[in-house]
């Protein structure tokens, strides 16, 4: 066993102590420090082209990733393992009035323990044995254990048999711009120096899965995440003839009815089952207060999946809109009939059905529609549509379907399923490959001699359930599914864009061993000293051993 307890705590609170909130200038901060920590390094200052602080690519902000390598002196192998780990984390607001010591651990503990904290809380404060703060837990402990363990072998590269390199990049907890540039890094230096990625091994926390769950959990492989998003469009009419329209926003509710929290949208892969699920935003699209019902109203739901392609979320989610839809109007009608039925009015018949396409089913109507008087058009329309700082991704593609809709010449009310947001791939690790085989029987062989030395059970499980830029690593999906997930994101090309081709030629079986703790983006971020600081570095240690001397 490595004795790395102190070091690793060293480090991780020299990196918590830099406020790197995503999206500021922090994340430069933290990978100026890391850069010149690392460059300070014997070996580093030795052979200086080793560590390198390339700027991201095609980035609407300038901020920087961090790499370095060690080669190792024990004999001639190009085996290469790499380490994984981001910089930045979210924001603060949550601290309140301790914003100001929410990346100062010691003085952060001080001044929690005068507040009335939950009972759990409160016994893990007084206990010596967490450690409290804003990226303690996500994730600068995982990044700590990683450098600690580049610089062991920067100073023992005689017990490295092939070569180790470090990645800690930036904004994973917005876009991932950290993770797609560092993907072209890694292949330069594999071109470069002839490495032959064997396995990457992030360090991202883990928890608890449940209520007293005390298992510590390393996870092969990742969740997948979509977010599937529906523009559904009414008819609008005055409040005052209610009935004379159809408000989307009644569509929009039995939407996310018939779709939150629904098992039915769970997927189950290798004896695991995805959360279900959930609203993030449902909202109309009216700019400001009328009389008059909304045209059109919005809503995106984060999807979680283990082994359903972006294609078959889409053909689900046609069907449960429909649904929805259907029991949209059939609560319309009754209610219709009721108000009727008390008022006196003479009723109609109601004309309108179900209606539910994808973006590219509309896309291709258009086309066929207008042709290229339709199709350049939305290239100004989007490229124009850039220069409006205020819309994130997911309102951008919301305003780019919203003026793609007015070319429809049939306006019945309607919903368009399409995605908003990086769809993040999830990551199968199963043993088809020798690689995953070999990282299988290396993780299992490190648990089972790491364990004896830590009280609570460490368990290997098959998806890490939290978006990661794990996801851009590897890639599980063919290119028929990655073609649907880019055909139904009216962004894609415009505002982002993924080079999925690097991704596949990187390509490289994935696990994560990372700090253990609770309420990461919450107030109580907190970490297990013990476990985070002694065990996971001993036990990414025993894996880059048994990796390299196969």
């Amino acid at each position: 066993m490595l004795d790395c307890h102190d070091e690793v705590l060293f480090y991780t609170k020299q990196l918590v102590n830099i406020g790197s909130i995503v999206n500021t200038n922090g994340e430069n901060e933290i990978a100026q420090a890391l850069y010149t920590m690392i460059s300070s390094f014997p070996y580093f200052i030795e052979n200086t082209t080793h560590v390198i602080k390339p700027q991201t690519q095609n980035d609407v902000l300038e901020r920087y990733n961090v790499l370095a390598f060690v080669k190792g002196t024990k004999g001639n192998s190009n085996r290469t393992v790499i380490l994984m780990g981001h910089m930045d984390t979210v924001g603060i607001d949550d601290f309140t009035q301790l914003a100001g010591l929410a990346f100062n651990p010691d003085e952060l503990l001080v001044e929690l323990k005068k507040e009335k904290l939950p009972p759990h809380v409160k016994e893990q404060a007084e206990s010596g044995d967490w450690m409290f703060g804003r990226g303690v837990l996500d994730m600068k402990s995982g990044v700590a254990s990683n450098l600690y363990l580049l610089k062991y072998y920067s100073e023992h590269p005689h017990e490295l048999e092939g070569n180790l390199v470090f990645l800690a990049e930036c904004d994973e907890e917005d876009s991932s711009y950290g993770i797609l540039s560092g993907v072209k890094g890694l292949n330069a230096w594999k071109e470069e120096h002839g490495f032959e990625y064997i396995a990457l091994i992030n360090s991202d926390f883990v928890s608890p899965r449940f209520p007293g769950d005390r298992n510590r959990y390393i996870y092969k492989g990742t969740v997948g995440k979509l977010l599937p998003s529906f523009f559904i469009t009414g008819a609008e009419t005055h409040v005052g003839s209610a009935f004379e329209g159809l408000d989307p926003n009644l569509i929009a509710a039995e939407l996310t009815r018939q779709i939150d929290y629904n098992p039915d949208l769970c997927n189950e892969a290798l004896g695991e089952t995805t959360m279900p699920p959930v609203s993030l935003k449902q909202m109309d699209l009216k700019p400001n207060y009328t009389v008059q019902t909304a045209l059109a109203a919005y809503v995106y739901y984060n999807f979680f999946i283990h082994s359903w392609t972006p294609k078959d979320v889409l053909e689900k989610l046609k069907k449960h809109a429909s649904i929805a839809f259907a029991n949209g109007l059939r609560l319309y009608e009754e209610r219709y009939r009721q108000f009727c039925k008390i008022s006196g009015e003479p009723c109609r018949d109601l004309q309108w059905q179900p209606r539910v396409m994808t973006y590219e089913e509309m896309e291709a109507e258009l086309i066929k529609e207008h042709g290229s008087d339709y199709t350049a058009h939305m290239v100004d329309f989007k490229e124009n549509l850039l220069l409006d700082a205020t819309l994130d991704l997911r309102m951008y593609a919301a305003r780019v379907v919203e003026e793609a809709w007015k070319w429809m010449q049939d306006q019945s009310p309607a919903i368009i399923v399409f995605y908003s947001s990086l769809y993040s791939p999830r990551i199968e690790v199963n043993g088809e490959t020798e690689d995953e085989r070999n990282l299988i029987e290396a993780l299992e062989a490190a648990v089972k001699k790491v364990q004896p030395e830590y009280d609570e059970s460490i368990v290997v499980r098959n998806f890490f359930p939290y978006i990661s830029d794990m996801s851009f690593v590897a890639l599980s999906d063919d290119d028929e599914a990655l073609d649907s997930a880019s055909r139904n994101n009216p962004s894609w090309g415009a505002k982002f864009f993924v080079d999925y081709q690097e991704i596949r030629e990187l390509n490289v079986p994935v696990v994560n061993i990372g700090p253990y703790g609770l309420d990461a983006h919450k107030r109580y971020e907190r970490m297990e000293i013990d476990y985070t600081v002694r065990i996971v570095p001993n036990i990414t240690n025993e894996v880059i051993k048994n990796l390299l001397a196969r």
